[in-house]
């Protein structure tokens, strides 16, 4: 039989970079879903606070394998 591979959103932040709002997405997803397998960054932003960039946002598709 085939795979089976299911695609959720998933929406991080990160004071620090998207580069840990990426790592952050995946690490805290994987506490609940397995057999993670890739991470498609699809969008990202920022917030801004007094002029400065205040948060990095990203919205993160991950493809995981089904149990079947």
């Amino acid at each position: 039989m085939g795979k089976v591979l299911k695609v959720i959103e998933v929406l991080s932040e990160s004071g620090v970079s998207y580069e840990d709002a990426i790592k952050t997405a995946v690490a805290e997803t994987s506490k609940t879903v397995r057999h993670i397998r890739s991470a498609y960054v699809q969008e990202q932003s920022v917030t801004v606070k007094d002029g400065k960039v205040d948060m990095f946002r990203v919205n993160v598709k991950i493809t995981f394998e089904v149990d079947v």
